[in-house]
């Protein structure tokens, strides 16, 4: 493996060279981070803020309130809302998890018919835009009788193609033996999926549940489509109309936004851990 420059004997640690490396190191690190919080920091200040200007940043505000906040849940059914994003979001993490991860294992370990043909058939479907497929859904879905109900929010979107991958190469990494000596044990191949396999999938499992959770917290043009009633809209949905009706009143948008990111951010701390791993070890780096 090769070695850094540090490494070498002799390497001049006071010399200009080094210093110029580590304050570029460091400069890049810390320019990354205030490009990616800044506009968190502007969001939550700008709906603390009293009295918030449209296009003025607001990087201390004056004056400290919760009255956005107050005035949104007073206007606005913001627990229903909550409640929606909830469920949806919830149920197609539960889903793809499930079936992503069944999917996945038995590609990985299991031989049947034209098993390979089928994988590049699903992976397939990635390359298809959704515009392309939205209209024949909604169609489906409305002879179904299904339009503005929770379960034509979450039926198109139980599995996903970049789950079943994610999942199917980092079982294709998990050696072949341990199932092996599970079923000479006595287990089939259900038992070995879950008594073998599954436990040692978890932050690859971790890691698609947190694709799923964030993708569906944040879709907005699939309930934008399918709910037609105030009570059947999720978060981004109903952002988009406080943000169209009071395009003047910054705080009270901003303070929408800041209650529609928090779920997103406990959510990745939580199972970051798990997050890295599995991206890591599944194969699917950056």
């Amino acid at each position: 493996m090769p070695r850094s420059s540090y490494d070498y004997p002799g390497y001049d640690r006071s010399g200009p060279v080094y210093w110029f490396k580590t304050i570029s190191l460091y400069a890049g690190v810390i320019f990354g981070v205030l490009w990616m919080v800044a506009p968190f920091y502007w969001t939550v200040t700008t709906a603390l803020s009293a009295n918030p200007s449209s296009g003025i940043v607001t990087i201390i505000p004056e004056t400290v309130t919760f009255e956005h906040f107050r005035a949104l849940f007073a206007e606005y059914p913001v627990q229903r809302w909550f409640i929606n994003a909830f469920i949806f979001a919830g149920a197609v993490t539960l889903f793809n998890v499930t079936f992503d991860t069944l999917a996945g294992y038995a590609f990985a370990k299991l031989d049947f018919f034209a098993r390979e043909k089928i994988f590049l058939l699903f992976i397939g479907t990635m390359m298809i835009p959704g515009m392309v497929t939205l209209i024949p859904v909604y169609i489906i879905l409305s002879e179904l009788g299904w339009v503005n109900t929770y379960r034509g929010l979450i039926a198109p979107l139980i599995a996903s193609p970049f789950g079943i991958f994610l999942l199917r190469q980092y079982f294709k990494s998990l050696p072949s033996s341990l199932g092996d000596a599970a079923r000479i044990d006595g287990c089939n191949k259900f038992q070995a999926f879950y008594h073998i396999y599954l436990p040692l999938a978890k932050p690859a499992v971790a890691t698609l549940g947190i694709f799923a959770f964030m993708g569906a917290w944040n879709n907005f043009e699939w309930p934008l489509i399918i709910a037609t009633s105030n009570d059947m809209y999720t978060l981004p949905v109903a952002l988009f109309l406080v943000q169209g009706q009071y395009t003047d009143n910054w705080g009270l948008v901003m303070a929408a936004a800041a209650i529609m990111v928090i779920p997103i951010i406990v959510a990745f701390l939580s199972a970051q851990q798990y997050f890295i791993r599995g991206m890591t070890l599944s194969g699917v780096k950056g």
